[in-house]
């Protein structure tokens, strides 16, 4: 914490990576961060970790412009300060945050069918759940939040709702990750699509989420898992999370999914488009074979987020499904993931391809452009 506001001693200003603009570089600067509201929390973020949607919305290429804003939303902490009606966490607490929360009451959260939350749901307008207001602010003005939480700053605010109390022994660097793009695989294999033993799995786009759900297939008794990238480099990592086979589309003589029903004889059980290409879902369909095959789609649109289908591949019976964060309730679910790290049972570590100081925060970016990383775990400062 650098130090506390003259006009209120309870509003703190610390370090966060600006975004000033659509695609300009992060700026960092000093903000003021107020204290947390009713219901709310403040977190000295340990380490935060770039996911592609952060890179998405950042250019701005399929959402609105919501600008000046703070983004980072994969990130874990440690409790600072509790707001008033908090009773789940204590100062010094271990969290993870989470770009969706779990009221525990709405109609979804204790249906058993959903962890689309009422109250908590994907906020999109860059402010707070419970006022619709900022808790950022630099001079007086006014900065966006990302996803309810902002972690590309030294300390955040978040509703209690959209942060997961975690063992204090693990590595908050590591599990970082299952704040977002490794549970969003996981729960996409597991619970989403419920892989069965001895089926045949295409995966389309081997980021985190894709290599996240590669890994969960594999777990599930999957005999094949099809890996298929662009970018060939990434075959020997596939292999090491699950993957069997691997394609590149560019050097094929003919549509992907023709050679993934060619290869399969009749197309594969289930398929995942991890790209956020809508384009790539009607191939994604294609893929699958008649009867029960099954598509679900994890990946956040760069452009175009519209999908194009046509009805004969439904009415021969294939199903497309969505799939939010895995399918996972983030307070019921995310500790049971945690454990399984601990005990060695799911790969997380070796999704992480780089280490980068909080300053270093724009390499990160031009990492992730160039498809030369993973996960980049962003440390913050001490």
């Amino acid at each position: 914490m650098s130090s506390s506001s003259a006009k209120d001693p309870n509003v703190i200003t610390c370090k966060a990576a600006v975004a000033w603009g659509a695609g300009d570089p992060l700026v960092m600067e000093e903000v003021e961060l107020s204290p947390p509201h009713p219901m709310e929390i403040r977190i000295k973020v340990v380490c935060t970790s770039l996911c592609r949607s952060d890179l998405n919305a950042w250019q701005s290429q399929a959402q609105a412009h919501i600008f000046p804003r703070i983004f980072g939303h994969e990130a874990a902490g440690v409790v600072e300060r509790v707001g008033q009606g908090v009773t789940e966490f204590a100062e010094g607490d271990h969290v993870l945050t989470t770009f969706t929360g779990e009221c525990m009451a709405c109609q979804h959260c204790t249906s058993g069918k959903s962890n689309m939350c009422q109250t908590l749901g994907l906020e999109r307008r860059g402010v707070m759940h419970s006022d619709q207001t900022t808790r950022f602010s630099i001079k007086g003005k006014p900065i966006y939040h990302y996803c309810a939480v902002s972690s590309f700053s030294e300390y955040t605010v978040v509703h209690s709702g959209c942060a997961v109390k975690v063992s204090s022994i693990a590595p908050l660097e590591k599990i970082c990750l299952l704040s977002c793009g490794a549970a969003a695989g996981l729960g996409a294999a597991w619970k989403v699509a419920d892989i069965s033993e001895g089926s045949t799995v295409v995966i389309f786009g081997l980021g985190t989420v894709g290599l996240s759900v590669a890994q969960g297939a594999k777990l599930r008794g999957a005999s094949r898992i099809i890996g298929v990238d662009t970018n060939s480099e990434k075959s020997d990592k596939a292999k090491a999370f699950g993957v069997t086979e691997f394609i590149n589309p560019s050097d094929c003589n003919e549509p992907i999914q023709q050679v993934i029903k060619r290869i399969t004889d009749g197309g594969a059980d289930y398929s995942f488009e991890c790209i956020g290409d809508t384009e790539m879902i009607t191939a994604a369909l294609q893929s699958c074979c008649d009867g029960w095959g099954l598509t679900v789609t994890l990946g956040v649109p760069k452009v175009k987020p519209e999908i194009t289908a046509h009805y004969a591949l439904f009415l021969s019976g294939r199903t497309l499904r969505g799939s939010l964060f895995g399918g996972w309730k983030p307070k019921s679910d995310l500790p049971l993931l945690v454990d399984m790290y601990l005990r060695k049972e799911i790969q997380i570590d070796e999704l992480i391809t780089h280490n980068l100081p909080f300053e270093d925060i724009n390499k990160a970016f031009d990492l992730m452009q160039a498809g030369k990383c993973l996960r980049c775990v962003i440390h913050m400062s001490k």
